[in-house]
């Protein structure tokens, strides 16, 4: 099995067999620039550029890994990721001299996690975010429609989503001040002003675009996967009672545009490649441009964590599957560009909420209390309906290789009282 002269727990998310790319600055000076993480390191990619080390591959003498985010080495294409990646794994593995034995050149491309800060890894122009887990949208609907009409008659024939607000994607980390909004109850005659009550997490999953395309041409599904750089996870914040009455009729804004977290290590698609499974079975078929061949879900193991002022250790609060998705992420950008709408480099793509079949692996808090009818028990004694200032909630996801782990690393946010 490939190895690292690294030393790499195998409970780390960043093995030699992940190396996800990111965007860092050491803490002692210096502009962001392109680096991958391993074990508890990040190797500074733009020090490797100026050696000369990816000149042997497509990339040449082209100079990427010194800018400010992923996007320029995103747009070269999955040819040049595949030999990056592959350039990459060489040099980390316990039979390559080129950083085991030259200890000038690896003290001056390595740092260890604490000794640098990072920054949003991509140039983010657009987001959209998808609603494709079947079982968070028919819980949804059983709450606020019955169960006779849980889903919506459209949902089981096209990857539904709505646009999201690029401008408030924030790194994990990153405090969220309570949002402020109108709501109104059953019970009230007229709207009200103020802070949100009912403050909620989404556990969701991110990919992003590498190539573009052009305006008026669609991704056929059979090419939609040469256009996908890697993923992130994503907690797409939500505000559940501005959102219960702004919604209709034309779906999420204000509830959802304060603030969407992104973790900040992006992992390839190369990377996660040994993790595909099969996805849900789709009935009825879908129609032929959302017909994609083989298996396209992916076994990556989702967990959400809460802590509070009273909880201090952090406390598991759901554990789902990015395996649930019923839509998967061909048919969610063949469907999006296929009226020709263009993507281009550095766009998001979320998932929607992630919900696998049991109580414990739903994927909100408004499942998870459902509707704050069923508040959540923490060992501090404190019950949670929604989130409270203070909290801290996490989501962390990783997939299990043999003796080694590719993850995401984590994604989490601090609540703070409405300004």
């Amino acid at each position: 099995m490939l190895q690292s002269f690294i030393k790499i727990s195998p409970e780390s998310h960043f093995s030699i067999h992940n190396l996800p790319y990111g965007i860092f600055s050491p803490k002692d000076g210096g502009e962001p620039r392109v680096g991958v993480a391993i074990g508890d390191n990040v190797i500074d990619l733009s020090v490797l550029e100026e050696e000369g080390i990816f000149e042997r591959t497509l990339l040449g003498k082209e100079r990427v890994f010194s800018a400010p985010n992923l996007n320029p080495f995103m747009r070269k294409g999955r040819g040049i990721w595949r030999e990056i990646r592959v350039v990459l794994q060489e040099i980390l593995s316990d039979v390559c001299p080129v950083l085991k034995d030259n200890d000038a050149l690896l003290d001056s491309v390595m740092y260890r996690f604490d000794e640098v800060n990072m920054h949003l890894p991509v140039a983010i122009g657009d987001y959209t975010d998808f609603y494709s887990s079947k079982e968070h949208a028919t819980n949804v609907g059983i709450m606020f429609r019955g169960k006779d009409n849980a889903l919506m008659p459209n949902w089981v024939h096209l990857p539904v989503a709505y646009h999201g607000r690029a401008s408030s994607i924030i790194l994990s980390g990153t405090d969220i001040f309570r949002p402020k909004g109108q709501t109104k109850t059953e019970a009230e005659e007229k709207p009200s002003f103020g802070p949100s009550k009912q403050l909620d997490f989404e556990l969701e999953m991110g990919y992003i675009i590498g190539p573009g395309s052009k305006l008026s041409e669609p991704i056929p599904i059979n090419k939609a996967y040469n256009h996908i750089f890697g993923m992130v996870l994503v907690n797409d914040w939500s505000a559940r009672d501005i959102q219960r009455w702004e919604y209709v009729p034309l779906g999420p804004f204000l509830a959802k545009n304060f603030a969407t977290s992104i973790s900040p290590w992006v992992v390839t698609m190369e990377a996660l490649e040994t993790f595909k499974t099969k996805s849900p079975v789709q009935n009825p078929e879908p129609l032929t441009y959302l017909q994609s061949e083989g298996d396209w879900g992916y076994d990556i193991h989702l967990d959400v964590f809460i802590q509070t002022e009273k909880q201090k250790e952090p406390f598991k609060i759901s554990g789902s599957n990015f395996k649930y998705m019923y839509w998967n992420i061909l048919q969610q950008l063949a469907h999006h560009s296929v009226t020709g709408c263009n993507m281009n480099t550095g766009d998001l793509l979320a998932s929607g909420t992630i919900s696998g079949p049991t109580p414990d692996s739903y994927g909100s808090l408004l499942e998870l209390a459902w509707k704050g009818e069923k508040p959540i028990k923490l060992p501090s004694g404190e019950e949670r309906r929604f989130l409270q200032d203070g909290d801290t909630l996490i989501i962390s996801g990783y997939c299990k290789g043999d003796g080694y782990r590719v993850g995401f690393g984590e994604v989490s946010g601090k609540i703070l009282p409405a300004k």
